[in-house]
């Protein structure tokens, strides 16, 4: 039934800019097309992103949006120089090195954007 509609993720924001700077400058996506109701949309590949203002914001304590990369350890690179900071994480069945882990068919490495949601990077590995 829905197989073929489009995708659109919705991220709340407590400080539009703020996020708008980190989203177009540091993740390069952009510039996002301002609608009439002050979301922000973002197209990424295939799919959009919108960012909404939301006085009190709300943050993912899970992973909210994950890119799709050809090459995990030079995304990372390039996303660092741009001012990205990742996680780095050392639990049972959870550990990473350089910032990426590998989970199962995929690598994946983690990070933060201005409002405290989880994004990440994955490369499949099949």
């Amino acid at each position: 039934m829905l197989s073929e509609a489009p995708v659109t993720t919705m991220l709340p924001v407590r400080n539009l800019q703020r996020a708008r700077e980190f989203y177009e400058h540091c993740l390069g996506l952009g510039p996002g097309e301002l609608r009439p109701d002050g979301k922000v949309v973002y197209r990424c590949g295939g799919a959009r992103l919108a960012l909404f203002p939301k006085e009190e914001g709300t943050k993912a304590e899970h992973t909210a949006v994950s890119f799709e990369v050809s090459d995990i350890a030079a995304s990372v690179r390039e996303l660092e120089a741009h001012g990205v900071r990742f996680e780095d994480y050392d639990l049972p069945g959870l550990k990473t090195s350089d910032h990426v882990c590998v989970l199962g068919a995929e690598k994946a490495a983690w990070f933060k954007d201005t409002e405290g949601n989880y994004l990440c990077l994955h490369e499949d590995l099949s």
